[in-house]
């Protein structure tokens, strides 16, 4: 039986052998050391999805997350877009490209020009891109991204500092989205907020996804977080993908050593539950002198010479899963369900729950105003 191929929906995003190395440049009499921050990654995300990037502090997640959107150029590999190889773009091309494809930043504040008002924030991508004819037109606009957002339209005449950490980011995102943009990258959007604030930038993000058919990179290390929005989920360990998985998959049976002791450093929420053994032993290995063979063996407890000397290749499962480690068969059952299942806490879900009764009480206000 012959599959035909226009049958196969074409990714949104893809990366092909994408490596990027920082330094390595001469200077006086010596070179700068080398950071392998990326090391031939290779995944595809489909329209309208939720992919996840998931790792330890310095693994390279969000190197990975701007070299998908061409804010760094890589080394080696290739990024395509909607099947264009986009990697060699420039000019006037790439600016066109930029409109549908933003990023949501970490730090609030610091993503922000404290010179602007939010107004001109906002309003600069909506006039770079050529979306309003003229100032009245690019007011409009801006006040009908800040109420998506959940904020006044007069807000606008305000400057960033007159503003909550969970107010700060719900600009960068009416910021991102005044392009319209068809994919997303939200580098760590709700790690330096509050847990009261996460629940609702969450919910935020995933009722502007379903509103406006946008596809999410999220770039993160809280796991809860992730269960709780993604669909797929990558796992990065010193610049490579060590495991690809549905994020049911992942959570309820990982495959991958680094994987389950990722979920078993998730806190435990009773005192029965609690490991007297650590998670995880050992430093991260520096990235500008990343072990030879498999990058986790060193700190693998279930390591064997050929660890050290040969790379795992990724091996594609049924159903599409990936995961790179010569014996997962063996090890994928360690600890006899060890790995603790990570989810969102009861007072984080009664936030959400009423954030969502909130948000369905306003849109059933908007439509009755309209029908009126």
């Amino acid at each position: 039986m012959t599959t035909n191929a226009s049958n196969i929906a074409t990714p949104i995003i893809e990366a092909r052998a994408l490596t990027k190395r920082f330094g390595g440049e001469r200077q006086m009499f010596a070179r700068t050391p080398t950071v392998h921050a990326v090391n031939e990654v290779s995944f595809a995300v489909q329209t309208g999805e939720t992919f996840a990037i998931v790792g330890e502090s310095g693994c390279g997640k969000s190197t990975l997350g701007r070299l998908l959107l061409r804010l760094i150029d890589a080394t080696q590999g290739s990024v395509f877009y909607q099947g264009e190889d986009i990697t060699r773009w420039q000019g006037a091309k790439l600016r066109r490209l930029r409109r549908e494809m933003q990023i949501i930043f970490q730090d609030p504040f610091a993503s922000l020009n404290p010179g602007m008002t939010v107004g001109q924030i906002i309003g600069e991508p909506v006039a770079f891109h050529g979306l309003a004819c003229n100032a009245s037109e690019r007011r409009d606009r801006v006040a009908q991204l800040l109420t998506k957002v959940g904020l006044q339209p007069a807000y606008a005449e305000r400057y960033p500092h007159e503003f909550s950490g969970g107010q700060r980011q719900r600009i960068g995102i009416a910021r991102a989205l005044a392009g319209e943009p068809k994919l997303i990258v939200g580098d760590e959007p709700v790690s330096a907020l509050d847990v009261s604030v996460q629940a609702q930038v969450i919910n935020l993000l995933e009722s502007l996804k379903a509103e406006l058919g946008l596809t999410l990179i999220m770039v993160a290390h809280d796991l809860a977080v992730i269960r709780h929005m993604s669909d797929r989920v990558a796992v990065m360990y010193l610049g490579e993908i060590v495991e690809l998985a549905q994020v049911d998959e992942l959570f309820d049976a990982p495959l991958h050593p680094y994987t389950q002791a990722l979920l078993r450093a998730i806190p435990a929420n009773s005192p029965p539950e609690r490991r007297t053994k650590p998670a995880l032993q050992g430093d991260l290995p520096s990235p500008t002198a990343p072990p030879p063979g498999c990058r986790f063996h060193t700190r693998c407890p279930h390591a064997k010479p050929r660890c050290s000397q040969e790379r795992p290749l990724a091996e594609t499962l049924p159903g599409g899963r990936q995961v790179a480690c010569h014996f997962w068969r063996e090890v994928q059952n360690a600890g006899g369900g060890a790995p603790l299942v990570a989810s969102v806490s009861a007072k984080l879900n009664e936030r959400l729950a009423i954030y969502r009764e909130k948000q369905a009480a306003l849109m059933a206000d908007a439509q009755a105003g309209a029908t009126r």
